[in-house]
């Protein structure tokens, strides 16, 4: 086909058969409406306050002056990147990972190519990936000795060395009532908790991963799953 005629076709599967499984009368996990839009960390971000958790100073913007002054204002930041970036690079696989920002690039001119997503520093004893799912949560620290792991844990797994956990009821409460505000069944949290004990939210993915986390802990997020695509409570 043309390109034009496949861009054609590619949107007229994507609506029919996607038509077809979103029509089907089941339980999604997680629904891929409300999923997709869960994926935007500003709302995230926004959601995460209102609902009473914890949340780093955040910018987000393409203004080098700006990024700059935020700088000045915080100290110690980091960089993200609004969706995960991953591909191969010259034969070798690659990714971008949360980074600490080096003060003399802070005001480069590229940061007004595209929209840039800057952090306070959060200080941290370690993080924890806590899984909601149905009416259960699961929580599990984090404890990283290597130095790309203390920064972004996701880098590193062979350092990790894993914990189950309880979160705090006021956490908990912020989760439920978060997930309730993205109307998702299911999310994957992140979460700093600081050398004095705070619990600092991240993200939330609605479609995160579990199973490294069930493989080292034990913790039965298989079951709860089940359980939900039941329809059990």
């Amino acid at each position: 086909m043309s390109a034009e005629a496949r861009k054609v076709a590619e949107r007229e599967a994507r609506l029919g058969f996607g038509g077809l499984l979103a029509a089907l009368p089941c339980r999604w996990l997680s629904p891929p409406g409300p999923a997709v839009d869960a994926e935007y960390k500003p709302l995230q971000l926004r959601i995460a306050a209102e609902s009473g958790l914890a949340v780093p100073r955040t910018l987000i913007t393409n203004d080098p002056a700006a990024a700059q002054r935020f700088a000045d204002d915080v100290g110690r930041l980091v960089y993200k990147p609004f969706h995960p970036v991953r591909g191969v690079v010259e034969g070798r696989t690659a990714a971008v990972y949360t980074s600490i920002v080096d003060p003399r690039d802070i005001s480069h001119p590229d940061i007004a190519t595209t929209a840039h997503l800057f952090q306070e520093w959060v200080p941290k004893a370690h993080e924890v990936r806590l899984t909601a799912i149905g009416q259960e949560i699961f929580s599990a620290e984090i404890h990283t000795d290597s130095e790309r792991g203390y920064v972004d844990w996701r880098s590193d797994y062979e350092s990790h060395v894993y914990r189950v956990c309880k979160q705090p009821a006021d956490v908990s409460d912020g989760v439920w009532r978060m997930l309730n505000r993205l109307g998702l069944p299911y999310g994957a949290f992140d979460f700093v908790v600081t050398p004095n004990g705070e619990w600092v939210f991240l993200e939330v993915n609605p479609s995160g991963q579990y199973g490294f986390i069930e493989v080292a802990t034990g913790l039965p997020i298989t079951g709860a799953v089940a359980d939900y695509l039941e329809g059990k409570e």
